[in-house]
C-alpha cells in the first residue's frame, strides 16, 4: 500500500470515528429525558484510547464537558486499570474535580472489546436536573451541601445495572424519573458508540486503534503547533471583573505563546468564594482552551494531541482553582468567563480578529414548584442566554449563548412539562453595545405560574453590576436585571420565592460593541430602528444619527447632531 493511499485511509477512518462519536452524542439528545439533554444539548461525547487519550469528540456538546470530559478518563483508568474491566462494565462519576466541574453533570465511561481485548473507551457527559441537596443555588458552603456526590464505580459490572446504585440515585434528587433516564441515555449512548467502531473496524481489518491513533495525535500536534507558529510571540495580560456573590470577582490571565505551546497563567485571580461559585481547574483549564483554539485553529478537530498544546496554571486554591470540598455549583459564573479573558490577551496581538465581550455565562432559569392539587411538583432548568460581542466585520449574535453553544430551551417544552407560562419572550431594545458592529441583544422573559402559586427561584446571573465591554472603540452591552412583575428588585444570585400571583421578570445582558458607533452604516442604524434593535433615542445618543420609529433617515438633523460632537 502506498503513502498515499494510507493517507487517505487514514482520513477515511478519522473521519468514520468523528461520525461516530457525533452519533453517539445524538443518541444521547434522542434518548434524554431532561430537557437539559434532549432540548439544550447540555452533553458531550467522544472516543479515547486505552490509555485515556482522546481521540475523537463530537461536535454536538458543549466545551466545559469536552475538554473537561478529555481529561476525566485518565482519572477513571486510575481508579479501574484496563486490567480489571471486563466486556459489560460501565463507569460512572459526578466528581467535579475529576470530571466536569460540578455534581450536576454526570459522565459515563464504557471500555470497548475486541476478540477479548480492550481496544478504546467511549466516554459521555450530560448535566441532570437535579442531582439532590439544596438544588442548583449557590449557597451551600461546602460540596457536600450541593448534592449527591457518586466517586467513580461501576455502573454496570458485565451488563447488570448497579440497582443499588440507582435506588440511592433515585432516593437522593427530586426528579428521579429524569435523572435515572438520563443515565440509561448516558450508558446506551456509549453503546451506539462502540458499535459503530467496531463497524468500521471490521471494514478496514483493524484489530487495535494503536498504530491509527498515534498518528491521529501526531497529524494533530503538529497542525495545532504549525497554527500557533503563525501568531506573534510574545505575552499579553488581561483581567475582567464579574459580580461575584458577595463581594466582585477579578480574573486574571497572562498568555504566553512559544514555539509549541500556549500558556495560560491565571496568577492574580482573586481567592475562593464561600458561595458555590467556585471553579475546579479541569472546568477553568476547558474553557480557556477553548478561548484559544477558537481565534488559533478553529477547524481543527479537539484530541488530546491539539488539547496538549494549551496548558493553564492557576494559584492553588483560587477560585480558578478551588481545594476539596468547596461549594462549586455554580462553576460555569467563572469557567464562561475565560473565553473573554482569553480573548482580551490575545486581542493585543491578533488584530481585528477577536469580537468583543459577550454576556459570558449562560442566563438559565431555574424554578420549583410544591405539589398542589391544582398541578404535579416540579423542579425545571430553562436554557437562554443574552447576547454576544460584535465581531471585528460583523454584529454579535442576538440571545446566542458563548462559549457554551448551549441551546435555548423553547417556551412550548418549559410550558408542556411544568405548570409555569411564558407571557413574555422577546429582544430586549438597545442592549446590544453600540459600535461599528452592534453587540448582540440581550432577551427579556417573563413567568409565572398558572395556578397562582408561589415559586422557589434558584438565581445565578452575572453581568447585573459589570456589563460585557466593548472593544476598539465599541459602547459596553447593556447589564441584567431580575425583578417581579409587581416591581420588586431580585438578588442576582440566590435562592428567593416568587409570591403567590406574581411573576418573575428577567432581562438578560446584550454583548459588547465593536468599533466607534459613529463609523456604523446609517442605513444599518436605520435597519435596527426599524426593527425594534435600537430605538430613536439610542440612535441619537449613542449613534448620532436622528431616526424616525419607522427607519427613516433624516440626513440633514443627522449631519447638524454629529456637527455638534
Amino acid at each position: 500500500m502506498t503513502a498515499a493511499i494510507k493517507t487517505i485511509q487514514l482520513q477515511i477512518v478519522w473521519s468514520r470515528m468523528i461520525a461516530a462519536v457525533e452519533e453517539q452524542a445524538r443518541s444521547l439528545i434522542r434518548a434524554g429525558f431532561s430537557t437539559s439533554t434532549r432540548e439544550a444539548g447540555d452533553v458531550s461525547a467522544g472516543v479515547f484510547d486505552i490509555r485515556g487519550d482522546m481521540l475523537a469528540q463530537a461536535v454536538t456538546g458543549t466545551p466545559g464537558h469536552i475538554n473537561s470530559m478529555a481529561n476525566s478518563v485518565r482519572h477513571f483508568l486510575a481508579e479501574f486499570p484496563p486490567e480489571t474491566m471486563a466486556e459489560g462494565d460501565v463507569f460512572i462519576t459526578n466528581d467535579p474535580w475529576k470530571a466536569t466541574g460540578h455534581l450536576s453533570d454526570l459522565t459515563v465511561v464504557t471500555p470497548v472489546f475486541r476478540a477479548g481485548r480492550m481496544i478504546a473507551l467511549f466516554a459521555c457527559t450530560t448535566h441532570v436536573v437535579d442531582i439532590g441537596g439544596n438544588g442548583p443555588s449557590p449557597e451551600s458552603r461546602e460540596v457536600y451541601g450541593e448534592g449527591l456526590f457518586i466517586p467513580i464505580m461501576k455502573i454496570a459490572d458485565r451488563g447488570v445495572m448497579n440497582e443499588s446504585l440507582l435506588r440511592i440515585v433515585r432516593a437522593n434528587v427530586r426528579e428521579a424519573a429524569q435523572v435515572e433516564g438520563d443515565i440509561f441515555a448516558l450508558v446506551s449512548c456509549n453503546d451506539v458508540g462502540a458499535r459503530r467502531l467496531l463497524t468500521i473496524m471490521d471494514e478496514y481489518g483493524l484489530d487495535d486503534l494503536e498504530s491509527i491513533g498515534a498518528e491521529i495525535l501526531a497529524r494533530s500536534r503538529k497542525a495545532m503547533i504549525e497554527a500557533i507558529g503563525k501568531l506573534p510571540k510574545g505575552s499579553w495580560k488581561n483581567s475582567i471583573t464579574i459580580d461575584g456573590y458577595e463581594e466582585p470577582i477579578t480574573l486574571c490571565a497572562e498568555v504566553t505563546v512559544g514555539d509549541e505551546g500556549i500558556h495560560i497563567d491565571m496568577e492574580g485571580t482573586s481567592g475562593p468564594s464561600r458561595f458555590g461559585i467556585n471553579c475546579p481547574i479541569c472546568y477553568a483549564e476547558a474553557y480557556a482552551s477553548f478561548g484559544v483554539k477558537c481565534l488559533v485553529a478553529p477547524g481543527l478537530p479537539n484530541n488530546a494531541a491539539t488539547l496538549a498544546c494549551i496548558t493553564l496554571s492557576a494559584p492553588e486554591d483560587c477560585i480558578a482553582n478551588p481545594k476539596f470540598p468547596r461549594p462549586v455549583v455554580a462553576r460555569s459564573t467563572i469557567g464562561m468567563f475565560l473565553p473573554d479573558l482569553v480573548f482580551g490577551c490575545l486581542a493585543q496581538a491578533l488584530e481585528d480578529r477577536v469580537p468583543a465581550e459577550s454576556t459570558g455565562t449562560l442566563w438559565n432559569i431555574r424554578l420549583a414548584a410544591a405539589a398542589s392539587d391544582k398541578a404535579p411538583a416540579f423542579m425545571v432548568t430553562s436554557f437562554h442566554s443574552g447576547g454576544t460581542g460584535a465581531r471585528p466585520a460583523l454584529d454579535g449574535l442576538s440571545a446566542t449563548p458563548f462559549p457554551s453553544g448551549i441551546r435555548n430551551v423553547p417556551v412550548e417544552v418549559t410550558e408542556s412539562i411544568t405548570s409555569l407560562v411564558v407571557w413574555r419572550k422577546e429582544l430586549l431594545a438597545d442592549s446590544g453595545g453600540p459600535g461599528r458592529q452592534r453587540g448582540g441583544l440581550g432577551q427579556v422573559m417573563e413567568i409565572g405560574n398558572r395556578t397562582g402559586e408561589p415559586l422557589t427561584f434558584f438565581a445565578r446571573f452575572e453581568r447585573v453590576v459589570n456589563p460585557a465591554r466593548g472593544r476598539e472603540g465599541g459602547g459596553h452591552g447593556a447589564r441584567g436585571r431580575v425583578s417581579l412583575a409587581s416591581g420588586e428588585a431580585l438578588k442576582a444570585k440566590g435562592t428567593q420565592t416568587i409570591p403567590a400571583g406574581d411573576r418573575v421578570v428577567i432581562e438578560m445582558p446584550g454583548g459588547g460593541g465593536y468599533g466607534p458607533a459613529t463609523e456604523r452604516p446609517l442605513d444599518q442604524i436605520a435597519r435596527d430602528v426599524a426593527l425594534g434593535y435600537v430605538t430613536p433615542e439610542s440612535a441619537a445618543q449613542d449613534y448620532k444619527a436622528v431616526v424616525s420609529p419607522a427607519g427613516r433617515i433624516d440626513t440633514a438633523a443627522t449631519a447638524r447632531l454629529r456637527a455638534r460632537g
